[in-house]
């Protein structure tokens, strides 16, 4: 697929890392699959993978965490 950020790259498959900041609490996810510009460095998260990431984030903020760094969960 071609970047929509840079529009000069194309996208692979990798890994990324996904950050949610919400008033106190920040959840940070690493080893998430994603789509890797290879010109710019940007990723995307596939729609069934953002709703994953959205679903466990949820979970941290229901703890009261202040900060979770979590490996995804696929």
């Amino acid at each position: 697929m071609k970047c929509v950020i840079c529009k000069q790259g194309c996208t692979k498959s990798g890994n990324g890392t996904f950050t949610l900041e919400r008033e106190d609490t920040i959840v940070i996810f690493k080893q998430v699959p994603a789509d890797i510009c290879e010109n710019c460095g940007e990723y995307f998260f596939k729609d069934e993978i953002a709703e994953k990431l959205l679903k466990q984030s949820e979970s941290a903020l229901k703890k009261g965490a202040e900060v979770e760094i979590l490996r995804f969960a696929a």
